[in-house]
């Protein structure tokens, strides 16, 4: 079983070490990249922001200098067969309630019983409904 063992250690390859040449020399030539990398990732951000800050100066100056425009004809007169000639105040004229449905202030609209008020009341109204027809009733 010793044997067997050994046999496969000595048959696996070593993993590098530490203090190896190589694996140094290439570590160098990792990070040398990454910083090149990093450093090109830097140049084009800023010649971006330039770019994208001249371009947002040059709207902000196109904006400014809009010519103030004016309408080719009168509204008023292209559509006076809508609005009419009269002025506004003339043509406008005050609502007034239609006298067969009756003006009543809100005030007076709102129910100011108390729920059981109200419930007594139906209550009533009930009972004076079938007295009188129980009455009827009755005398036939």
């Amino acid at each position: 079983m010793a044997d067997l063992l050994g046999t496969i250690l000595n048959a696996m390859e070593k993993p590098p070490t530490v203090g190896d040449q190589e694996s140094r020399r290439k570590a160098r030539e990792q990070a040398a990249r990454i910083k090149k990398m990093e450093e090109d990732e830097r140049r084009k951000k800023a010649e971006f922001r330039k770019q994208e800050q001249a371009a947002l100066e040059e709207a902000a100056s196109s904006e400014t200098k809009k010519p103030d425009t004016c309408p080719n004809s009168n509204y008023r007169d292209k559509y006076s067969q809508l609005i009419g000639t009269s002025a506004a105040k003339d043509a406008a004229h005050t609502l007034e309630a239609n006298s067969a449905y009756g003006c009543v202030p809100v005030a007076n609209k709102r129910d100011t019983r108390s729920i059981e008020e109200a419930m007594n009341e139906i209550r009533a109204k009930k009972r004076h409904k079938q007295d009188d027809t129980g009455a009827h009733s009755s005398s036939s």
